[in-house]
């Protein structure tokens, strides 16, 4: 059994977490029931900072949110000193209501539409990461037209796909996101906003993968990347300030899974960029990085009630929970896997193989296959460890399920930071087929 940051087993054989009985969290609050511990979120950050401190490298971390966005969370991250990276009016929105410092937010997205860049120039953001020429043209525009400068980068497509141990080098990344490297399409983005009077370039970014465990691909990306910016400095005296290397750190969810430590991330590309800065006669530019399932993956644990089950004699025993995938859409969407605990009874003989159903009406609504358990009983808690990112995050109301509260726990106290929908909830925006719409 492998237990994240804080969590621990006590003297009734009940999963602690942050000094906080997990069986007493589910009288409190109920199931399904997210539980995040604080203590692990603060040493990631502070881990992920460590590095660019010792090397005295000017830098920024930024919480990428759509990991798990809401007030109290950002509220976190900027307590420990984070910037912020959002990709949407939403998430946006939610910075400004946790009063996040907005100069120290970066506007990522694919596909900003009118009114995103305009709230972005509102608040006064402090850089938009510009992804394609749509946005680019539409973005002079309206700053033409407000009088108004803004701070961006410029989203390359460095031709390296990086996911958990697999590297590929290719010619001409085949993605939605970004200008390519190699097709002239960045230069032409480049010189397009060095013209402009109202967009003030200050570098690269690029974002290579997820759940990755090595820092090969990091080094290979930051080297072609640096390769460019040295051309660009010869050719159109362009010097960036600026060079982000984006986010995919990867976390432990199983046996399978060997990640790096946030130190060893971090400290390879110092050294690769600085590396490379010296031969290529560049400056040093600031790095800046944007860790998001890193900084909060591991550190959420699911809490479950599990209900029926069903035996299918010599073939599979179903055990269902009050949960699934409308608070944890990875396993349907992507085959993710997870380990599990019986919360309450964490010390108790392994003496089943079951699989673990959500209760959705969906033959895909399975958490996971082929779990060893103590055999379960009716009303015994299910602990789902490293939902932190993308649970919430991706939760929905399929079947018309609300979706499930968040607690954050740390040294034996929690704190509800969202509540429970409720069935009120579920139909506020609902209108009467009577009723006269007001647009």
């Amino acid at each position: 059994m492998y237990l994240h940051g804080t969590a621990s087993i006590n003297d009734e054989g009940h999963l602690e977490i942050g000094g906080c009985d997990t069986v007493e969290l589910v009288k409190k609050y109920g199931t399904p029931l997210y539980v995040y511990d604080m203590e692990l979120i603060k040493s990631r950050a502070r881990s992920f900072k460590k590095m660019f401190e010792k090397y005295g490298v000017k830098s920024q971390v930024a919480y990428a949110s759509k990991a798990f966005s809401s007030i109290a969370i950002l509220q976190l991250v900027h307590e420990e000193g984070l910037s912020l990276d959002v990709v949407s009016g939403g998430e946006l929105y939610t910075a400004a209501a946790a009063k996040f410092p907005i100069d120290k937010v970066h506007f990522h997205g694919n596909n900003k539409s009118e009114e995103e860049l305009v709230m972005a120039l509102d608040h006064k953001v402090g850089c938009i990461v510009v992804d394609n020429f749509h946005e680019l043209h539409m973005l002079h525009y309206l700053c033409q037209k407000r009088k108004q400068t803004v701070n961006i980068l410029l989203r390359v497509t460095p031709g390296i796909e990086a996911h958990t141990h697999d590297y590929i080098l290719t010619g001409q990344e085949d993605s939605k996101f970004g200008f390519d490297l190699e097709n002239g399409q960045a230069e032409m983005a480049l010189n397009f906003s060095l013209d402009s009077e109202y967009l003030s370039p200050l570098g690269v970014h690029c974002h290579i993968g997820s759940q990755i465990f090595e820092t090969i691909g990091f080094v290979m990306a930051a080297k072609k990347i640096l390769e460019k910016l040295s051309l660009w400095k010869n050719e159109y005296d362009f010097i960036t300030e600026v060079l982000n290397l984006g986010g995919g750190f990867g976390i432990r969810y199983t046996n399978d899974d060997t990640p790096l430590s946030p130190e060893q991330y971090v400290e390879k590309m110092i050294i690769e960029v600085s590396k490379e800065t010296e031969r290529l006669s560049l400056p040093m530019p600031e790095l800046w990085i944007e860790p998001g399932r890193s900084l909060v993956g591991d550190a959420g644990t699911t809490l479950y009630t599990i209900g029926s089950r069903k035996d299918v004699p010599n073939i599979r025993k179903y055990v269902a929970v009050d949960g699934g995938m409308t608070d944890n859409i990875r396993p349907a969407l992507y085959d993710a896997k997870y380990e599990a605990v019986l919360a309450n009874r964490v010390l108790d003989q392994q003496d089943e193989v079951v699989s673990i159903a959500g209760k959705c009406c969906e033959s895909g609504d399975m958490l996971i296959w082929d779990l060893p358990l103590p055999s379960p009983d009716k009303e015994d808690i299910l602990a789902v460890f490293c939902t932190g990112a993308y649970g919430y995050a991706m939760a929905n109301n399929y079947n018309r399920i609300p979706r499930p509260p968040v607690v954050f726990v740390e040294k034996g106290e929690s704190r509800l930071v969202i509540k429970r929908e409720s069935y009120e909830d579920l139909v506020r925006l609902d209108m009467s087929i009577n009723e006269k719409s007001p647009i």
